[in-house]
């Protein structure tokens, strides 16, 4: 690739990030440190002086730390297993263990409080009174919820990381006497160590910013539900920009942390095995007991799942002291679907996901180009700033976009233009909010896909294009994207289902009912007396059906690969 070229790119792309990634989060940081224009620590030091603000960031750890303690363990096991025993439906059950990601966790809380609700399906089961589960273990259920949704994350950066162990490893630890679980502590975990802390820390810094799952259980103890709370203060209390900065900062030196201490303890070997793993043939009730615990994980997991499904056929209260719904019908489907909230808000998901995705696309394959295709210093700092969005809180930027907004909206030029107040102000129009946020953070994706395709795809072809006058656009169009199709079909898919689920951005962002995504009409429905559970729910099976089946696209696909676009 031409270096002058490689530098436009690196340019325009180092911009675009200052401007939409770099700037919200300056602007957050200047917040909390600013009295009239004055640097000042009062505000910061408050946050902890503040007794409710403290006891919000110290829950808001302990639900990313028993979150990430719990996702490890229902995922560790079941990679091991995948990568050392081949058993009759493995491919299957590999399939259905990813089910979980199908689902954001706050929509399946409204399916969990009808399970486990004073009068729902738990109770009854049990023969017992009516006792609220969810309402007595709030912070468990928090993390439940949350760990059976962000498990998959795990169990992909956990069997990728296995499969790039070499045996050969295993064997000679083997042949001097370190056996059975020594072996897999002393040896292979360590191998592993990078995938895992890769997996665990984007699960540890989503689930401490996590701002839905909180919300629907009425959880309000934790950081993020009261960032959210505070919203319509920001334009002139100082201290959310404080707390919202201490969870930045929280989650980079958890990060950061990590990092060296993985560092310090990093085991020499080769990127990848020379020899893969043979796994092992087990049939019969051998081959039943591997599965097992597969069986088991999906049944749990699936839980919030089929209690969304069982809440959107439910006849309104039917379901009371009963296993199941007594009376089902399809009226909350067609009473979803003609509800105005609800059909504005699969449009607006619609077009905010379609432009984020062509803004990804562009950029993706841009930077993966000079990651991959050029040799000018700095590639490697692009390739590290692409992927930093999945090391931000979603909740952090939302807040950083408004409080741009409400900076921008202040201003005479904007109060008097009907265009520039439609463009900036988020309470008239959040569109462009909305896309450069949904943008932002599906962007590591496209990137990551463009970059598994540019590197299985010989240069070769390129130059033999270039040899015979073909230009670097005419490259690119006839040449370099055919090949790599698959790659940025499946980040644009992924890039799209997850921009269109979108939960932090969505519920911070659209504050006007005209202009509401898919997640942020869940929340108002449910919050409906009556009806508004079960039109959520029916509104949350059509957005679990849509992610189903771009998920399975995207992993028909990239096959083992796709653990690669969830990692730091």
């Amino acid at each position: 690739m031409n270096r002058g070229l490689s530098r436009i790119i690196f340019a325009v792309v180092s911009l675009l990030f200052a401007a939409f990634f770099l700037a919200p989060l300056g602007i957050v940081i200047r917040g909390g440190f600013s009295d009239s224009g004055h640097f000042t620590l009062r505000y910061l030091i408050g946050v902890f002086q503040n007794p409710i603000y403290a006891e919000g960031l110290f829950n808001s750890f302990r639900i990313a730390l028993g979150t990430t303690a719990l996702v490890i363990l229902i995922a560790l096991p079941l990679a091991w297993l995948t990568n050392r025993y081949d058993f009759p439906g493995k491919r299957w059950i590999g399939s259905l263990i990813l089910v979980p990601m199908v689902l954001p966790p706050f929509v399946g809380a409204i399916g969990f409080q009808q399970v486990l609700g004073p009068y729902g399906g738990l109770n009854t089961l049990l023969g017992i009174g009516p006792v609220d589960w969810l309402g007595q273990m709030q912070y468990g259920g928090v993390i439940v919820l949350q760990a059976l949704g962000l498990y998959p994350i795990m169990y992909l950066n956990a069997s990728a990381a296995l499969a790039n162990v070499d045996p050969a490893m295993e064997e000679a630890a083997a042949n001097l006497g370190c056996k059975g679980f020594t072996k897999f502590r002393r040896i292979t975990l360590p191998l592993m160590m990078p995938g895992l802390f890769a997996g665990g820390t984007l699960v540890f810094i989503w689930s401490f910013t996590e701002l839905g799952t909180p919300l629907i259980l009425n959880y309000t103890r934790c950081a993020p539900v009261q960032v959210f709370d505070a919203l319509k203060e920001i334009g002139a209390n100082p201290f959310p920009y404080a707390l919202v900065f201490v969870m930045l900062v929280s989650s980079a030196l958890l990060y950061t942390a990590g990092k060296l201490t993985l560092g310090r303890q990093a085991h020499a070997m080769q990127g990848k095995a020379t020899v893969a793993t043979v796994a092992r043939p087990v049939r019969g009730w051998r081959g039943f007991l591997v599965a097992l615990p597969f069986l088991a994980v999906i049944f749990v997991a699936m839980t919030p799942h089929l209690g969304v499904l069982a809440t959107s056929f439910a006849t309104p209260g039917s379901w009371y002291q009963s296993i199941l719904p007594q009376h089902f019908t399809l009226d909350n489907y067609a009473e979803a679907l003609g509800h105005e909230m609800t059909i504005g808000s699969i449009r607006n998901s619609l077009f905010y996901s379609a432009l984020a995705v062509a803004f990804n696309a562009a950029l993706g394959i841009a930077i993966a180009f000079v990651v991959v295709r050029s040799d000018i210093r700095g590639r490697g700092v692009l390739d590290a700033l692409a992927m930093l969005p999945l090391a931000v809180p979603g909740l952090v930027l939302a807040f950083g976009y408004l409080a741009i907004s409400a900076h921008a909206s202040n201003m005479d030029w904007v109060k008097n233009s009907d265009f520039w107040k439609n463009l900036l102000d988020v309470r008239a129009n959040p569109t462009l909010f909305l896309v450069i946020a949904y943008s932002m953070r599906r962007l590591p994706y496209m990137v990551r896909s463009a970059v598994a395709g540019l590197q299985q795809t010989s240069v070769a072809l390129e130059e033999a294009a270039a040899n015979l006058g073909a230009g670097f656009l005419t490259r690119l169009r006839r040449i370099t994207v055919p090949l790599i199709s698959a790659n940025l079909i499946a980040g644009a898919l992924l890039a799209f289902s997850f921009s269109m689920l979108e939960v932090s951005d969505s519920i911070m962002l659209a504050q006007r009912t005209d202009y509401y995504p898919i997640t942020k009409a869940i929340y108002e429905l449910f919050q409906l007396i009556g009806l508004g559970q079960y039109l959520a729910s029916a509104l949350g099976v059509w957005a679990m059906a849509f992610l189903a089946v771009t998920i399975v696209g995207a992993s028909l696909l990239l096959g083992r690969k796709l653990g690669a676009l969830f990692r730091i």
